[in-house]
Formats: structure tokens, sequence, C-alpha cells
């Protein structure tokens, strides 16, 4: 098989679409590395070069989904990608501040107006929760209603 592209290769195609964790990487690549090791071997030669990096993970998730998605859902999505709790828990503050301002823009492009009854009020707070938001920043939204 020579024309097959080479473990790094295949990782660089992949790290220049967009940032990757290691965890992805070593999803994607598995089915293409002989041994383990020599997968591992990779990864950890391209986190020496600083090809792959966790921090820029972070920072590349938190620039595409801070402005539709609540904290909640952006630390889950960090979890499942892999990504250190340190490094969550230094997202987080940050996320935190801008949180409810994200809901308000979020909210707004979807209703644009108070809910008129219970019912209406419940499906939005459902949108706002499935989009990751706390139920205090919901509350927060709708709180002309709460009053």
């Amino acid at each position: 098989m020579a024309g097959e592209p080479s473990l790094k290769t295949r990782a660089l195609n992949y790290l220049a679409r967009r940032e990757h964790s290691r965890l992805e990487l070593e999803k994607k690549l598995a089915p293409h590395a002989q041994t383990p090791t020599e997968l591992s071997a990779v990864l950890d030669a391209l986190e020496q070069r600083g090809f792959l990096s966790a921090q820029r993970m972070v920072e590349q998730v938190l620039h595409v989904r801070r402005n539709r998605f609540g904290s909640r859902r952006i630390v889950y999505e960090l979890r499942e990608k892999g990504i250190a709790e340190d490094l969550i828990a230094a997202a987080l503050p940050e996320l935190k501040e801008t949180e409810l301002d994200a809901a308000r823009e979020v909210w707004h492009k979807k209703f644009r107006a108070l809910p008129a009854d219970a019912t209406e009020r419940s499906r939005q707070m459902r949108f706002l929760l499935g989009r990751g938001f706390a139920l205090e920043v919901i509350r927060r939204v709708l709180l002309p209603l709460d009053e």
C-alpha cells in the first residue's frame, strides 16, 4: 500500500481542518495504526512540536460555541473530547461571565417575545435548557414574567 498516507500525514490533515483533542485524533487514527505504541508516539511528537494542543482546542470550542450554547453544554462537549478537568475549570469563569448575554441573544433570536402563558414559558425554558444554560440564567432571561 504505497499510496496510503502515514499516520503523521493523516493527523496533520485532520489538524489542518480544525483543532482536535488527543482523544479525537486517537479515535480517528486508530484504524490506520499498526500498533497502539506507534499511534502514541505520533501523537506525542505532534504535542511536542505544538501541532496538537489541548489549550488551543478549548479556545476553539469556546470561540465557536459560546454564542449558541450555555456553559453546561460546552463543558460536556469538552469532557467528551477528552480535555483535562484543569483546563475546563480554567475556562469556566470566563464562560459564566458571558452566559447571561448569550442566553438572552439565543432566546431573542428564537422567540423575540416573552411567553404569554405557562405552556409557552415551559417551552421556552426547555429550549434554553437544551442549549445548556443553567436554570438560574434562564430565569433571569425570562425575569419580566417572574416579577
